[in-house]
Parts: structure tokens; sequence; C-alpha cells
């Protein structure tokens, strides 16, 4: 029998008894004898990895636990991304993409608050990836047959799995648009020399109300989907055996497959390698799709809406790099690829040709 689990003021209020009911479900003869802090980055989120030892059993050597830091809290109530992660992991359904095996998610509605404990990647042999250490075209391929085997699995059917009644469509909601347009002018300061003149002159109200908002409104038409909904390099990681994985499913969604292919592609290539292969990337996706025939995006479509989606990635970054959230050279990478691919691709025009 184990305790119900709390969720931790502090990281080292962890105790063996909590651990061991935290990995109970997966390892229940398990009984953690000691537990040891060994690494905490406290950011966004609250993260810590912790080593273990077993007085009965057996169980991981490390796990890693991430839960919400207090300043957040309210901000992602708003923009709807709070317990979404945690409720994706308590729902059971199955993800045919490779992820971080979740041992207990916990969820405290009235204190906007959760802990998840998961295993520890690395303790697998993989190999996080952020902007500046970018996949190739072959491993980039493999997380874009990921995205379609995530997709063709939930294909128009989201809303047919009582266990995910709960994801939101993806929407330009406010809690997101007015810390942008505030944030933007300074973002696009801080990227000057990586950006071109044509997007230094757009400013907040057209990068978020222009192009952004209007991106994320056609997301609700067409075949929808869940979504990851943060595809960037930066939630990704690298296997040994070249399988390409997602962790951080904080803004899942569901909606039209566009946004995670675009925002990965972009966000995981150099910018001379996605202008060569971006075009024969979006075909793999559409290849890898298991779905009926008149449900597959047609080619022509699938590429116009491609293109409209490096106004997502492009507005997110000048938002995000105006903060302290992530490391400006991962910013500026970020920031750099979107708004080429966004001047590139005429995202403008794509996002009028849709509208029409």
């Amino acid at each position: 029998m184990h305790d119900v689990l709390s969720i931790p003021a502090r990281w080292e209020d962890v105790s063996p008894t909590w651990m061991t009911s935290a990995i109970s479900g997966h390892h229940p003869d398990a009984e953690v004898a000691d537990v040891a802090l060994v690494l905490r980055d406290d950011g966004t989120n609250r993260r810590a990895r912790f080593a273990l030892s077993y007085a009965a059993g057996s169980g991981p050597a490390t796990v890693f636990a991430k839960a919400e830091a207090p300043a957040h809290r309210k901000l992602h109530a708003r923009n709807g991304n709070l317990f979404n992660e945690s409720r994706l992991f308590s729902s059971g359904v199955s993800l045919p993409v490779d992820h971080p095996l979740v041992y207990s998610a916990v969820i405290d509605e009235p204190g906007l608050d959760y802990v998840i404990v998961m295993e520890d990647l690395v303790a697998r042999g993989a190999d996080p990836r952020d902007a500046t250490r970018p996949l190739t075209v072959d491993e980039v391929a493999r997380g874009v047959r990921a995205l379609a085997r995530l997709h063709s699995r939930y294909w128009n059917d989201v809303g047919g799995h009582p266990a995910l009644d709960w994801v939101q469509p993806y929407l330009p909601l406010e809690g997101w648009q007015a810390p942008m347009k505030a944030g933007i002018p300074l973002g696009l300061e801080r990227a000057a020399g990586v950006v071109s003149a044509d997007v230094a002159a757009l400013g907040g109200e057209e990068l978020v109300g222009g192009y952004w908002a209007r991106y994320l409104g056609s997301l609700t038409d067409g075949p929808q989907t869940l979504l990851h909904g943060d595809a960037h390099i930066g939630n990704t990681y690298l296997l040994p055996a070249g399988e390409v994985g997602f962790l951080d499913w904080q803004v899942v969604r569901r909606g039209r497959w566009s946004v995670d292919v675009g925002y990965f592609i972009q966000s995981a290539l150099e910018i001379a390698d996605r202008r060569g292969a971006e075009a024969d990337l979006v075909e793999e996706y559409r290849a890898a799709l298991d779905v009926p025939g008149n449900e597959r995006p047609r080619a022509e479509d699938a590429w116009m809406h491609y293109r409209a989606s490096a106004a997502h990635g492009l507005t997110l970054w000048l938002a995000t790099i105006c903060s302290d959230v992530h490391p400006r050279d991962v910013c500026l990478a970020l920031v750099e690829r979107y708004a080429a691919a966004f001047v590139e691709l005429d995202t403008p025009a794509a996002l009028d040709a849709i509208g029409a």
C-alpha cells in the first residue's frame, strides 16, 4: 500500500517513501531506500534529477521530475497550458512516438500546480537537442515520420477518445497575444543582424494580429488531430539508433497537422539544409500518414499550409528572445531560421491564399 502523492514544495522535501509511491505503478515491488538530488533547473518549470537506491526490489537508478514554477502558474493557466502534460500522461492514451516514460503525474487544480515523475532519458542514451545543435536531414525525416504516426492515430478522432475530451483547439488566446505584442519590439531589437530588413520592419501588432493569429485561426479548419503543439528542436532528443523523440508536451492541442510539421522542420535544420530538403520532407510526411486516401492532404494544400506555418515560429521566438527563459544563442538561432523561412516561403502570401 503506497501513500497518495502530494506535490513537494521543494525538491529537498522528496523522501524515499514519496519516491516509492511515485514509481510504484511501474515498479510495484520496489522500496526506495535513499533519494539524492543531483541536479536542479528551476526556470519556466521546476525540474530536478534524482538518484535512487533501493532497500528492496528494483527500479530506475535515476528519475527526472517536473513541477510548475510559482511565478508562471497564473500565466500558464491563462494560456491553457498549465495541466496539459500531466493530464496527457494521466490519461493512459497511446502516443506512437518516442517520449519519456512517465511514472506518476499528480495535479492540484486549486493550487495551480502539478508534479510529473518520469524516466531520465539520459539513462537511455538519449541526446537532447537544441537549436545550437541542429539535426541532419535524415534525422528530421525520422522526426517527421514520428509526427505522422502521432497524427494518424488521432486523425479526425481526438473527440472520439473520452480520455482526451479536455484537449483544447489551437487558438490565438488573449493570454498569449497581449504579452507577445508587448515583447516583440524588444525581441526585434535583440534579433538585429539575424533577420532581414523586411522582418525588422514588422511590429508586434502586425506579427501577432496580422500573421500569427490568422495562422492559428486556420488550424481549426480541415483535419483535426492530436498535436504535440510545441515541436521545435529544443523539445526533441536523438536516440542511439537514430530515432527522434519528443518531450515537453505542455502545449498539447488539437488542430491541423501543419503547426507541428512546420515548427519542427524549420527549427531543426540549418537554413541551407531546410531550403534544399523542406519540400521533400513535407512529401515524406504526407506519404507516412496512415489515413484514408480522400483525407490525405493534397500536395499543393500541404505545401501552402507548411509555408504559412513560419508565422508561428517567427512570432513566438521574437517574443521569447525578450525574456531570459531560454539562452540567448538558442533564441537567436531559432529567430534566424524562422525569419529566413518567413521571407523565403513568402508566408504572408500563403496566409492570404489560405484565407481566400
